[in-house]
């Protein structure tokens, strides 16, 4: 039987709106293809093997959780750097996503970052919330979440997640939201993303499971109906918007 360990990164300081249910959808969606799935919770503080791990979920914490979770960072920093330029899988959400660049200004202080991504990010007063629907290049169907941060994230070179088409994204300003890196994907996106967005979950475990069992592994197909629903209701609900594709919503609800 195939199995997949999830690391949880420090879950005592970085659960911010539900993230904890992305672990859920890696857990079920792995266990409804009968392969098993291994969590571990790794607390502030404890040691992380990330040599033991083939994902990792690092979620979103307010500024003060952030300055702590960073120091304990700060420790495993060179072992998760390898991890991820040895194509370790990671979902980073919102403060995570924050925590793995160069740093997190705030207006009271600067937060350094993991320098993992070359990225920078940029507190302002007015906080960007609202629902959130992108097109992402690795997937046909929209993804779709749920967006509240005060952070401005700059990505430089980096590959976005996806392009904005109703929402506010990394700055407001862009058009675009989150970054791509190997397999790295960091994002603002709660709600928690992974149970609205079935293909991006079932995205990070055939990565995962490719880089532990080999390239010919292939994922068999789950009855996602109601997942598709769902993540339709949402894009449908801004269809009038002109951010949204027309073509993908006819081609996919």
């Amino acid at each position: 039987m195939k199995k997949l360990t999830i690391g949880h990164l420090y879950p005592d300081l970085l659960n911010l709106y539900g993230d904890r249910g992305n672990i859920q959808c890696f857990r079920k969606r792995l266990e409804w293809r009968g392969m098993e799935a291994e969590v571990i919770p790794f607390l502030s503080g404890e040691k992380i093997d990330f040599t033991k791990l083939d994902i990792v979920l690092l979620g979103g914490g307010s500024d003060r959780e952030q300055e702590l979770v960073c120091g304990f960072l700060k420790e495993i920093r060179d072992d998760f750097r390898e991890y991820v330029e040895n194509d370790g899988v990671v979902l980073a959400v919102c403060g995570g996503y924050q925590l793995l660049g160069k740093y997190y200004k705030t207006d009271k202080k600067m937060i350094e970052g993991l320098g993992i991504l070359d990225i920078t990010t940029e507190w302002e007063p007015e906080r960007l919330i609202r629902n959130i629907v992108l097109q992402s290049p690795l997937f046909e169907r929209p993804v779709v979440g749920f967006e509240n941060h005060g952070g401005r994230t700059y990505i430089g070179d980096h590959t976005p997640f996806g392009k904005v088409f109703y929402g506010l994204g990394n700055t407001g300003k862009s058009g675009y939201e989150g970054v791509v890196y190997k397999n790295v994907i960091a994002t603002y996106l709660h709600g928690p993303l992974l149970p609205k967005n079935p293909h991006v979950c079932d995205h990070l475990l055939k990565r995962a499971l490719q880089r532990k069992y080999g390239a010919d592994v292939e994922l068999e197909p789950l009855p996602d109906e109601l997942e598709h629903k769902a993540n339709s209701y949402i894009v449908n609900r801004y269809s009038d918007r002109k951010y949204i594709l027309k073509e993908t919503i006819k081609r996919h609800t």
